[in-house]
């Protein structure tokens, strides 16, 4: 079969081995590139199939995300409902040092697996993890009613976490820095930002991104980070300091009360399709892998999300 691997000439679809081991196999469907991946291609990060964003078609016809997240289910992460924590061994992520969803085929564990609502098309469905990782930050964040949000940044995850809290009623501003990020937010109805905020979502994850985010909340504001920092986080101290800002982490998704935030946000998808419509902004085959990495990871491109249909 043929698969995304970063190999010594750069990023390429090449011919790999069927894939193999106890599971589900899925003929995908949909595969987004995720800015770890670009990451990953840029800084040479070899050994894999790439993706950890796919959707796909079982040979029964049924369409299903999957949730890439490999966890054991036994530990007290896993118990309270935070796999992404899981302390067990061989936990980890599918498409992240281990073989994921950009290729023809692929084998996954059953309990990964989600039926899609009716309404939401397999192709489009790849945009549900980045969706869970935005949603999952605006629970993190505990927005309470009557709150103002702020997200800083308008890509993919920016656009998803302001829909996340726009879905649950809250009142949420964007703060982008391309012309084609503002263009999408006003699309979906998200204003630029006005005043101090209670809550802001930095989505961004750059040390100007965190000096903003700090600006703009209220005295006593909570600041939500989404950003991954291989060293020190930035956090600007004295406006910190002065403001008495709390900073709360937030990585990938959950459950909570029994449901799977991926399912949540699979039905926001399937219920407000111009979400999918407006951030998904190129798609390519396969064998045009390259190209759509070089897209993806060039913001004069008008690119938000970069999605791979094998």
């Amino acid at each position: 079969m043929r698969a995304v691997m970063n190999t010594n000439n750069g990023i390429r679809a090449i011919d790999t081995d069927e894939p193999d081991g106890t599971g589900v196999r899925l003929s995908v469907a949909s595969a987004g590139i995720c800015g770890t991946d670009v990451n990953f291609a840029a800084t040479g990060v070899t050994g894999f199939i790439y993706g950890h964003e796919f959707a796909g078609v079982a040979d029964d016809g049924q369409a299903y995300f999957v949730e890439p997240t490999i966890y054991g289910g036994k530990c007290e992460e896993c118990r309270n409902g935070n796999p992404q924590r899981c302390t067990e061994p061989g936990h980890g992520n599918l498409g992240i040092y281990s073989n994921g969803g950009m290729a023809e085929t692929v084998v996954v564990p059953e309990y990964t697996l989600l039926a899609l609502p009716a309404q939401l098309d397999v192709k489009t469905a790849c945009l549900v993890e980045p969706g869970a990782v935005a949603w999952h930050a605006v629970r993190r964040a505990q927005v309470q009613p009557g709150e103002r949000v702020l997200v800083v940044g308008g890509g993919s995850i920016g656009l998803l976490a302001a829909a996340a809290a726009q879905h649950r009623g809250f009142d949420v501003d964007v703060d982008t820095r391309h012309g084609h990020q503002l263009a999408a937010a006003e699309r979906l109805g998200f204003d630029q930002p006005s005043g101090a905020y209670d809550v802001v979502i930095d989505s961004a994850g750059s040390e100007s991104s965190l000096v903003r985010s700090a600006d703009a909340a209220r005295p006593g504001g909570r600041i939500v980070s989404l950003g991954v920092y291989q060293n020190m986080m930035p956090i600007p101290g004295t406006l910190s300091l002065i403001k008495e800002l709390s900073y709360v982490s937030s990585i990938a998704y959950g459950q909570h009360d029994g449901v799977r935030e991926v399912e949540e946000v699979a039905f926001m998808l399937a219920e407000k399709p111009e979400i999918a419509q407006t951030i998904i902004t190129h798609r390519y085959r396969l064998k045009d892998a390259q190209e759509a990495f070089r897209v993806a990871a060039d913001r004069r491109s008008g690119a938000i999300k970069v999605v791979i249909e094998p």
